[in-house]
């Protein structure tokens, strides 16, 4: 069982910083993979960013690459995700998510069976 509780959404302007944080709650965190994902209202929940348990893999959605960063601390159990040069597309509620299963595609939302309750970030443009 993991839990996981995400912190750092707020206002920002457009062009601005933001970094979110996840903190879990679980021992064997370090055999998690991990996801950023969000949802804006209307639409469907979306993959952000993958880290991989050990942190030696990363992906991002084509809407963020090279403006976002995944980390993760197997040591402090977080997982981070930095987010420069917001855009107003941005706004949306942002999740932490975890999977315990290995192979499967880590953008779909099935692979996770742990999620956060999420965090607003809001870009005004």
């Amino acid at each position: 069982q993991v839990q996981l509780v995400e912190s750092g959404g707020g206002f920002v302007q457009a062009g601005g910083s933001l970094r979110l944080s996840c903190a879990a709650s679980a021992g064997d965190f370090i055999s998690h993979r991990m996801g950023w994902f969000r949802q804006a209202p209307g639409k469907e929940r979306e993959f952000v960013a993958y880290v991989s348990w050990s942190g030696g893999r990363k992906s991002y959605s084509d809407s963020v690459k090279g403006r976002f960063t995944i980390f993760r601390d197997n040591v402090k159990n977080t997982v981070d995700l930095q987010m420069n040069m917001l855009k107003p597309e941005d706004t949306a509620v942002y999740y932490c998510a975890a999977s315990a299963t290995v192979g499967g595609e880590p953008s779909s939302l099935k692979e996770y069976g742990y999620w956060g309750p999420g965090t607003q970030v809001s870009v005004s443009s």
